[in-house]
């Protein structure tokens, strides 16, 4: 058996997968050419959108009128297509870097207020820029309707082209298959119909569209075959779930609530307002959507590394807690963790604090109980040295029967170094050898005055100091168990053995974040499609010849050139040729087409 006859196979190996038709074979495609994307055509920019312009007043405005339709109409081209759509998720990008770098005053408005005081000069500017609030400024919004507008305004038309696509049939073979990137060509016994009919099993086999079209403009029928549509629905795929996203963080912004919650060891929170220590929501958000349930801290297990160079290190950290959901759930029991918060009702607990709380008792000089509570302290450092404040509000009196207000400031170590041993801070994170610091003070806590005050810090402009014996104010280091004594019988304060564990907890409803990783994954998903999905063409046309045989032409066309498409052309031929072979009074013994794959194409 001979060799394929390919008598124009080095003017296909010479155009290559690089190669770029001229116009004039451009033109010759015809519609084997047109729609492998759904990317509307450019239209250049005409001098004039009105035409020419009539005489007179009429005629001005006739010409005016069109002429604005006709740049509105050319804005909006700017505006839906890909390029702009890519520029705006730019912008959006860069927009979002000042949110991030810039005390924001939806997350942390003290935090703006100590920027500004820090910075005279650019704090205004950045004010009178809105950077302080970028997610909800003027120009973040703009950019994100924008970019919104502009991925519908792509997606919308392409979706309806690629529709007519998915319904359509391919298209014709182009008169002249030799100007096509991938070209082989050999001579048979077969008949045309034979060569036909073994090309559609070939195609439908692997799944390719295929369709025997009437042959035009003198060029005699052919098969015509399509494969890759996943890619333009990976395209569109991808650019739909990017309206996904945005529509996903625009009602995560709107409608999300968070707030934080300290809670001690035995104590609970109920999931209203009230019980926040601060929080914050969305504009749309709705108190009355807080979603019913409560918890109860029951206890908090922590373990540290105690050797090498991660001493200190946390191992276990976690929060046992009874929980109920609606006013009369059934109690269940379970353990939150960083990363593992309880979910209840659309509402996630996070676990992200810990420390500790002294128990300390405050008796008057009569030895009666006036205060006794545990009192969280804030850690300064990741040992667990922590400071706070203890107040006495409501029932203390002094000696003379008069009521006053009592105040200590506290500084608590979990494991102390030892008397001489530096500065009282602590070794290590758990409670080896807690120590707490108190000095004393008595008068008004200033709570009286309506104004806001910091639970964890103590107001003595108002305050008087506890002296000692040698007119110092009175100050203690205590163990657990160990009293310290007010003077001249003003009572006391006795650090319990009792140091109970406290836990800060993140409350969030976001509504869109299951939406927003749909869409993320969605995402990714079409792009690989769009990137690695080819969309490509292949014809087989047979007509008899001259001298009796039939002439059996393959060619292969794909939106991108590509290194594969004469591999898998001279591929598609092999197993053709095997259907229909070679003419028996050929020169050449070889029953491989000859195709000629493109430098760097795969083996």
């Amino acid at each position: 058996m001979s060799k394929t006859e390919a008598p124009d196979t080095s003017k296909a190996e010479a155009s290559g997968a690089g190669r770029s038709e001229s116009p004039e074979e451009q033109n010759d495609l015809g519609a084997a050419g047109s729609q492998l994307s759904t990317a509307p055509v450019e239209r250049a920019m005409p001098g004039s959108f009105g035409g020419k312009r009539a005489p007179g007043a009429v005629g001005w405005l006739v010409w005016s009128g069109r002429e604005v339709v006709g740049w509105v109409r050319w804005m909006w081209r700017q505006l839906t297509s890909m390029r702009v759509a890519l520029l705006l998720l730019l912008l959006l990008s860069l927009g979002a870097i000042p949110g991030s770098l810039i005390p924001q005053t939806s997350i942390d408005e003290l935090k703006v207020q100590d920027f500004k005081k820090a910075h005279t000069t650019l704090g205004p500017l950045y004010e009178k820029l809105q950077l302080f609030d970028v997610y909800s400024s003027v120009w973040f919004s703009a950019i994100y309707i924008l970019l919104f507008i502009s991925l519908i305004g792509c997606i919308v038309p392409r979706t309806w082209q690629f529709v007519g696509q998915l319904r359509g049939r391919p298209p014709g073979a182009p008169k002249r298959l030799d100007r096509l990137p991938a070209y082989t060509t050999w001579r048979t016994e077969a008949e045309p119909d034979e060569v036909h009919e073994a090309a559609l099993g070939l195609f439908k086999g692997r799944r390719f569209r295929a369709d025997l079209t009437a042959g035009k403009g003198g060029a005699g029928a052919s098969v015509a075959a399509e494969k890759g549509y996943l890619r333009e629905a990976g395209n569109l795929f991808f650019h739909i779930s990017l309206i996904v996203l945005l529509v996903a963080f625009a009602a995560g912004a709107l409608f999300k609530s968070e707030g934080g919650k300290l809670v001690v060891q035995g104590d609970g929170f109920s999931n209203t307002l009230t019980q926040y220590d601060n929080f914050k929501s969305g504009s749309l958000f709705d108190t009355a959507d807080l979603a019913p349930f409560s918890f109860k801290l029951d206890s908090f297990e922590s373990s540290f590394e105690r050797k090498g160079p991660e001493k200190g290190t946390a191992r276990t950290y976690r929060a046992n807690v009874s929980y109920s959901e609606g006013t009369d759930g059934k109690e269940k029991k379970q353990a939150i963790e960083v990363n593992k918060p309880l979910e209840v009702d659309g509402s996630k607990v996070y676990l992200i604090g810990q420390g500790y709380a002294p128990t300390v008792t405050v008796r008057d000089g009569k030895g009666k109980v006036v205060y006794k509570a545990s009192v969280p302290l804030l850690p300064i450092d990741s040992n667990g040295t922590a400071t706070g404040a203890v107040k006495v509000l409501d029932g203390y009196r002094d000696k003379n029967g008069k009521e006053e207000q009592l105040g200590f400031n506290a500084f608590f170590v979990p494991t102390f170094a030892g008397e001489g041993q530096g500065q009282m801070f602590s070794q290590f994170p758990a409670l080896d050898y807690p120590v707490l610091a108190l000095s004393a003070y008595h008068g008004s806590l200033g709570v009286d005055s309506g104004l806001p005050q910091n639970v964890y810090q103590l107001d003595t402009s108002k305050m008087d100091k506890f002296k000692d014996s040698k007119g110092e104010l009175l100050k203690q280091r205590m163990r657990p168990g160990e009293t310290m004594k007010l003077p001249n019988g003003a009572g006391s304060i006795t650090f319990e053995k009792d140091i109970k564990r406290w836990a800060t907890f993140q409350i969030s409803q976001q509504p869109g974040s299951m939406w927003a990783l749909v869409g993320a994954i969605s995402a990714i998903v079409g792009l690989a499609g769009s990137l690695f999905i080819q969309r490509r063409r292949v014809w087989v046309r047979a007509v008899r010849g001259a001298d009796g045989f039939t002439v059996v032409e393959m060619a292969g066309l794909g939106r991108s050139e590509s290194a594969k498409l004469p591999e898998e052309l001279g591929d598609l031929a092999a197993h053709l040729h095997e259907k229909a072979p070679s003419a028996p009074d050929q020169d050449h013994a070889d029953s491989t087409p000859d195709v000629v794959p493109a430098e760097g194409a795969e083996k």
